[in-house]
């Protein structure tokens, strides 16, 4: 990825709780304005300042569950204005509220979102393999149909697998899927083959984009998932079994950010 884009990334990381133009993160990257939204939009799939919201949720997500912060004062952490605007942002985006997703660790019975919102005609089949890298023991991942490069409200059509060695491609089948041009995205936490009981778990994820006719009947997408980089995209939908290892995979992305954000530019 340029490097222009990774320091405009981890800038906004670094930055996501002031009031951050188009202008102040196109200079972080030395560029000039109309030249960084493309290539940024190029690199990422999304533009900067959809970038910039995306990590202010997620970091909110992070202080729900980490700090005993009002609501309140999170949507003003966060870079918001105004609570209403937070809370609406916040609940599209998450799949729920601020309220709510706060008391995930608390409800032993809440399941990822599978099913979809509203029940959907009759579509194609989107089939295909799942694989971890080598050097994980076993790892749970959640594979969604979603219209959107970044992972938040609610998919198309989702599915968890049980991927119980790495390295060994694991088959997922998801049904009903619309026709149209959609992200095949994958998250798995996977646990690495370290016997020591303080080993970290690590975060995957891998994305592919397909395009389904009716015509065609189904199409087929392998994925292979590989470690989370600073650079990625924030996963914003309410997933209980990544939300649950928040001390240890959350704090890597930043961290990794603060990293890029201190290299000289190239």
């Amino acid at each position: 990825m340029n490097s222009a884009v990774e320091h405009a990334i981890a800038c906004i990381w670094d930055r996501y709780h002031e009031q951050l133009s188009l202008d102040d993160i196109s200079r972080s990257a030395i560029l000039s304005r109309f030249h960084f939204s493309r290539i940024f939009k190029e690199a990422t799939g999304v533009s900067p300042v959809r970038f910039l919201s995306a990590v202010r949720i997620y970091q909110a997500k992070r202080m729900l569950l980490n700090t005993d912060m009002t609501v309140t004062d999170i949507s003003f952490a966060v870079g918001y204005n105004s609570l209403g605007s937070f809370t609406n942002h916040f609940t599209a985006s998450v799949g729920m509220s601020p309220g709510r997703f706060r008391r995930i660790p608390g409800n032993p019975d809440f399941e990822p979102p599978i099913k979809p919102s509203v029940p959907r005609q009759p579509g194609g089949v989107v089939t295909g393999t799942v694989t971890t890298p080598q050097g994980f023991a076993t790892t749970n991942v959640y594979i969604g149909i979603f219209s959107d490069p970044i992972i938040q409200c609610h998919p198309i059509a989702a599915h968890m697998l049980h991927i119980p060695s790495s390295g060994e491609p694991r088959p997922y089948k998801l049904i009903n899927v619309p026709d149209g041009a959609w992200f095949v995205h994958a998250i798995g936490v996977a646990d690495t083959v370290d016997p020591e009981p303080w080993t970290r778990r690590t975060l995957l994820v891998g994305t592919r984009f397909l395009t389904l006719s009716s015509s065609g009947g189904g199409v087929s997408v392998d994925i292979s998932l590989r470690p989370r980089r600073p650079v990625d995209l924030p996963i914003l939908l309410a997933l209980p079994d990544l939300e649950l290892e928040r001390d240890t995979i959350d704090a890597e992305v930043p961290e990794l950010a603060r990293e890029v954000l201190s290299a000289e530019p190239m």
